[in-house]
């Protein structure tokens, strides 16, 4: 971003602040707030909402599970069976036949001629 737009934007940030009446101390708190109830997060779904598992469950949990999507299938850190398939040690980079004919042709076209 260029400066100017940076200045702009920061000058109509410090005039919205002004006024409804927000202090760089309000702003540093709600961040910190936030910080804190995502570290706390044991649950998210695909549009950002988070649980921590205690309590009544959100309304997001409950239409999830009802629908029969599992409670695991939410957690934070949790790796899918898919995910831990996944074979983490190929570089496909480094692979001398990326972006030509030989990386498109399926394996079933290699076999006996």
């Amino acid at each position: 971003m260029d400066e100017r737009k940076r200045d702009s934007i920061v000058a109509y940030l410090q005039r919205r602040m002004a006024e409804f009446g927000i202090e760089p101390d309000d702003i540093a708190a709600s961040i910190a707030a936030d910080q804190e109830q995502l570290r706390a997060a044991r649950y998210r779904d695909a549009t950002g909402n988070t649980w921590d598992g205690k309590g009544d469950a959100p309304q997001w949990v409950i239409q999830a599970t009802s629908a029969g999507q599992s409670l695991e299938h939410f957690a934070i850190g949790a790796t899918t069976a898919a995910e831990s398939m996944k074979s983490n040690n190929v570089d496909w980079r480094d692979d001398p036949f990326a972006g030509t004919r030989l990386a498109t042709i399926k394996p079933e076209r290699l076999g006996a001629g």
